[in-house]
């Protein structure tokens, strides 16, 4: 993958329904060039599809904080994977990292109200190692370039 490959990616990120002439002339190459460039990354999978994010008058934004967890893991049988596997099954925990410095761990949380973030924090409370949590809500997005998911907070 070289530098146009880069730029292409990055404007088919910003706008996926962005025309070859447009990325063509963006990019300084030409149409034919451009499109061979899109569909040898769409083969290797690079590229993995294409979404359009909707926001629905309507709907109801989700709520999504991020959650700090510092466990005593000294004396205990239990780790941070043991704890990983079990909190996978949480509903509404989208993803889980360890990470270094005083928190051992630290997890995204997109859920459909307060209540239900609440229902995750007892969850997580009830583990009998964990020592501390801190819960962050997400009060305003700017931007995401995450591809991989769509987030509606």
């Amino acid at each position: 993958m070289d530098k146009f490959d880069r730029q292409i990616l990055d404007i088919l990120k910003s706008n996926a329904r962005c025309s070859v002439s447009d990325i063509a002339r963006e990019v300084s190459l030409s149409r034919s060039a451009v499109n061979a460039r899109i569909k040898k990354l769409e083969s290797d999978k690079v590229i993995k599809g294409y979404c359009a994010l909707v926001d629905e008058p309507n709907q109801t934004k989700n709520v999504c904080a991020y959650i700090s967890l510092k466990f005593d893991l000294s004396s205990s049988d239990h780790s941070c994977e043991s704890y990983a596997n079990q909190i996978h099954g949480i509903d509404g925990v989208q993803w889980c990292h360890s990470i270094s410095g005083e928190t051992d761990m630290m997890l995204y949380v997109e859920v459909e109200s307060m209540e239900r973030l609440n229902q995750v924090r007892d969850q997580l409370q009830s583990y009998p190692e964990l020592r501390h949590l801190m819960t962050h809500t997400v009060l305003t997005e700017f931007f995401n370039k995450l591809n991989s998911a769509v987030h509606s907070c």
